[in-house]
């Protein structure tokens, strides 16, 4: 039995704090339609610093500077009770309350035990991730809205942290994360702008936005059994899947990535030996960053939530008929149709009639569905807090999810590693081998 043993669990604070100038953020729609998911939880491998390296105050230091920078993150989610149409709002008061900063110990765990062979996740990985089974309206409570963990191994260090998806999404987060690292490098702040906050860009909605008291009833938790396998693509690997998924699709015009491949592959393989009935649903939902797709477009370094979940759903039979090709060019086309004006469309829709989704609720689709998370083309690897870059990137604990494909880029230039956590419904051992044997050396 592997032991965690938690050290101090605090709170960090910014290090100036202005309350006087202190901001309130109105949450959009799309923030709003995320109250019930849980935290994403990331977390890298870094290896142990000199022994003389004194880094749990230099992380905490650097951190508090950080969120000097970055003040929303040290905030608090706010509820309002509107008694005259029996609703409620929320916002974020920007208040400096701080983050949790969790200093663990497993001092028996090595590299290689977090490392296992094939890609298995050892299964005390959740101990060292913040904030299982958080929500984000658990953030009312009791949860702040950013939590992180530092979990001092034999050989190594685990940095992990877990966000409130409402706050912000995976290019704000890792941008904060790289100026953490940074300053916690070279202790300098002289190079970092001011945050840009994303603007209420859509006049038409009057904020606060008011929500039926009875969308934001809590359900029960349902615990839902997963396994967990992260699966290593290769550059080569990459290059010929997106080749055979273009050569599929003929077509001058319509062209897919190689991300688009991969996440296809992925689909296709997990639903094939799912043993699902060829007359049931099943979706695949991709994340687009909307920062350039609006109009007038965001400032690519806005800070928050800008980012919209594309779905392309079909039916298991339709899925396995048409291949490679066809699938990945039902994810591409899905990615395309996300537009200004379908952005825009969904706010409008959404407030009009308010339904907020209750994730894990147990839904036949939802358990038949995955959802592709984070993004090879975050820089993970480039982050060093003065004792070297990380060795190896991991995903907490995925909840109320069907699937969740949790994409990193890999060590190697060009590579992709998926984290991989699946219900009991998609799981298969067979999956698991034949996606091994196929990707061994390729």
């Amino acid at each position: 039995m592997v032991e965690v043993n938690v050290i101090s669990s605090s709170i960090v604070r910014p290090e100036n704090i202005n309350k006087s100038g202190r901001a309130k953020i109105h949450l959009t729609p799309h923030d709003l339609d995320l109250l019930y998911l849980f935290y994403p939880q990331r977390g890298l491998l870094f290896p142990k610093p000199e022994s003389e390296t004194h880094i749990i105050s230099r992380l905490m230091d650097s951190l508090s500077t950080a969120l000097e920078i970055y003040f929303p993150f040290a905030g608090r989610l706010v509820k309002v009770n509107n008694q005259e149409d029996d609703t409620v709002s929320f916002y974020i008061d920007c208040d400096g309350s701080g983050a949790k900063f969790v200093h663990a110990k497993a001092e028996t765990v090595s590299v290689n035990d977090f490392l296992q062979p094939h890609g298995s996740a050892p299964d005390f990985i959740a101990h060292f991730f913040p904030t299982n089974n958080v929500v984000s309206c658990d953030a009312l409570v009791s949860e702040p809205l950013l939590a992180l963990q530092v979990t001092e191994m034999k050989d190594g260090v685990f940095i992990s942290f877990g966000y409130n998806h409402m706050m912000a999404d995976g290019i704000s987060f890792w941008r904060f994360f790289h100026t953490w690292s940074k300053i916690c490098l070279d202790g300098s702040v002289s190079n970092f702008q001011p945050l840009v906050l994303k603007d209420r860009f859509l006049e038409i909605i009057d904020y606060p936005i008011h929500i039926p008291v009875s969308e934001v009833e809590m359900l029960p938790s349902c615990e839902i059994l997963t396994k967990e396998r992260v699966f290593h693509f290769s550059k080569k690997k990459i290059s010929d899947l997106k080749a055979k998924a273009n050569d599929e699709i003929a077509s001058i015009e319509l062209k897919v990535s190689s991300l688009q491949a991969v996440v296809a592959y992925l689909w296709l393989s997990i639903i094939r030996h799912s043993g699902l009935n060829r007359e049931e649903e099943t979706q695949c939902k991709v994340a687009a960053d909307m920062r350039q797709r609006l109009n007038p477009p965001l400032e690519k370094e806005c800070f928050g939530n800008v980012t919209d979940l594309t779905t392309a759903t079909t039916t298991v039979g339709e899925l396995l008929d048409h291949g490679l090709g066809w699938t990945a060019l039902q994810i591409s086309k899905t990615v395309r149709s996300q537009t200004n004006q379908s952005y825009k469309s969904f706010e409008e829709n959404w407030v009009r009639n308010v339904k907020i989704p209750k994730t894990g609720s147990g839904s036949r689709i939802a358990d038949n569905s995955l959802i592709v998370a984070s993004s090879p083309r975050f820089e993970v690897y480039d982050h060093d807090f003065g004792w070297g870059k990380p060795i190896a990137a991991r995903a907490g604990p995925a909840n109320g999810i069907g699937g969740l494909l949790v994409m990193f880029r890999g060590v190697e230039e060009g590579s992709i590693d998926v984290h991989a956590t699946l219900n009991t419904s998609l799981w298969s051992d067979v999956l698991v081998n034949v996606l091994g044997n196929d990707l061994i050396g390729k």
